[in-house]
């Protein structure tokens, strides 16, 4: 055994930690009794806090220094190397994170997300409030922890998306709006009801489930290493890339729901089911500061996959030109008058909406800019929590031109803040103006993509999207997996080009 063996050997038994982790996680977001919070948020915290001294440990500052030495002056691009980078990195910040704080965010993240869900069905803010009021004073003191420069925003973001910051982020949205606002204006301006509406019927539950099973089934995703399971708020999480659960929910008077989050979260599952097999129980998939056991560059990176597969795959024109008929068969009463261009039209109609998750692509972006804004408000102390459901109407009635009818379709809409998760929203964009770049030098480097995916073949796509960024893992950053296919580092641009081609000829705009 090598020093740095000797390291990956207690790194992995780390991993086998936040494996279990993601296991009570998984659990609690699709199995668990809603009685069960309390018991729950214990028992996490107890991993989390012996997951962490275990990390932070002497051993493991001996090992590191051994391995760091074994390998000096090795290729800095190597994997090893860069794990090794990452694990030092990571172990000097979670030295500075207090245990105690980490057990306190754990025990707190169920029970306060099950009050979330309650107040949420309830529409009682004020049920609420008391716990999310502690999950910021615990971030704040994770940010103080961390450390940062400019803003608190920036140390919690970090454990997402490294290397973004506040500032960098606030200059992206500008870029953004300028170029999505005025398309937005535009189509509102000409749209104008479909022949009918394809949501008045309802769709059976199980057809529903069946139908997920196949569609992601056939962009790839591997049931023989995979499950599919329903969820209040869809998610993906896994353990190895031999290990890897997805859910969705369903609704029976809204097909898309179920099939764009089961797409959605499925194109999550291609990334952890793609990544190297000898990076499974590395430092290069696991998380160190979030304690997950993820795969993935990074969050954003993360989502990247799974906005492609759900938008520029899943709601293609081509994709449905294709797979209409099967959905059809399924729906043959609910969708007889309907073909595939209605279908295609109608998933992607773009109308302001008061719900994130139901969002279109042109709009969904406003969403998140509108809770990362409020996000570092609160963390600068600028608003307080008291102000939140007032603070976001007048948001979403100067992004969407909408006023929420009740805070059950307004603030308390998304489960993110419940469980502490300050600074994940941005990744969802980060994602899109990634999942728009990766795309375009796909088709650059294959010039008969676009003919494979009219006949439903998906394979060559899903196998360059391995070889460029899934089969890394954690190796290299955002910027760094974007430079090595187009050239540059996050840039909106190409996302822009792609909703300007996608809606003007929807449309018929000029």
């Amino acid at each position: 055994m090598t020093a740095y063996d000797d390291l990956a050997a207690h790194i992995a038994e780390y991993h086998d930690l936040l494996c279990i982790l993601n296991t009570l996680k998984w659990d609690m977001r699709a199995m668990m009794p809603a009685a069960g919070a309390a018991s729950r948020g214990n028992q996490l915290a107890t991993l989390s806090k012996l997951a962490k001294s275990i990390f932070i440990s002497d051993e493991t500052a001996g090992l590191l220094d051994a391995a760091e030495a074994e390998i000096a002056g090795a290729d800095a691009d190597s994997y090893q190397a860069r794990a090794l980078r990452q694990t030092r990195d990571a172990y000097e910040i979670q030295r500075r994170i207090p245990a105690d704080l980490v057990g306190r965010m754990a025990a707190l993240g169920p029970e306060s997300e099950a009050v979330w869900a309650q107040a949420k069905n309830d529409n009682d803010f004020a049920r609420f409030k008391p716990y999310l009021k502690r999950m910021l004073a615990l971030n704040l003191e994770l940010a103080e922890a961390i450390g940062y420069d400019d803003h608190p925003f920036d140390a919690l973001i970090r454990q997402f998306e490294p290397g973004m910051t506040a500032a960098r982020l606030l200059g992206i949205f500008a870029e953004l709006k300028a170029g999505i606002l005025p398309l937005l204006e535009r189509v509102v301006a000409v749209d104008a009801p479909l022949p009918f509406d394809l949501w008045a019927a309802e769709y059976d539950l199980a057809s529903q489930k069946k139908l997920c099973h196949e569609l992601t089934a056939l962009i790839g995703f591997d049931f023989a290493r995979g499950r599919l399971d329903s969820a209040p708020h869809p998610f993906e999480i896994s353990f190895t890339r031999d290990d890897v659960r997805i859910t969705t929910r369903y609704d029976a008077n809204y097909l898309p729901m179920s099939l764009f989050a089961a797409l959605h979260e499925a194109g999550h599952g291609l990334y952890e089911q793609n990544i190297a097999p000898g990076l499974t129980r590395t430092a290069l998939t696991a998380d160190f500061l979030g304690q997950y056991a993820v795969g993935g560059a990074s969050f954003g990176a993360h989502e990247f996959s799974s906005r492609l597969w759900e938008n520029q795959i899943g709601r293609s024109r081509e994709f449905w030109r294709l797979h209409f008929a099967r959905l059809k068969a399924r729906f043959p009463q609910q969708l007889a008058a309907a073909d595939a261009e209605l279908f295609y039209r109608a998933v992607n109609r773009v109308r302001p909406s008061l719900i994130r998750v139901e969002a279109d692509e042109v709009t969904y972006n406003l969403h998140i800019m509108l809770r990362a804004e409020i996000e570092m408000a609160l963390l600068e102390g600028a608003i307080a929590v008291d102000d939140l459901p007032e603070i976001w109407n007048a948001k979403m009635q100067d992004y969407l031109g909408l006023k929420p009818p009740d805070d059950r379709r307004g603030v308390l809409q998304d489960v993110h803040w419940s469980f502490g998760g300050f600074g994940n929203f941005p990744c969802y964009t980060i994602g899109n103006i990634m999942a728009a770049q990766a795309l375009a030098a796909a088709q650059a480097q294959m010039p008969n993509l676009a003919a494979m995916l009219a006949e439903g073949d998906y394979q060559p796509l899903l196998a360059w999207l391995t070889e460029n960024f899934y089969r890394h893992g954690r190796a290299y950053s955002t910027d760094e997996l974007l430079t090595r296919v187009s050239g540059e580092g996050l840039n909106p641009a190409p996302l822009l080009n792609y909703l300007e081609r996608k809606y003007n000829d929807l449309y018929g705009l000029s």
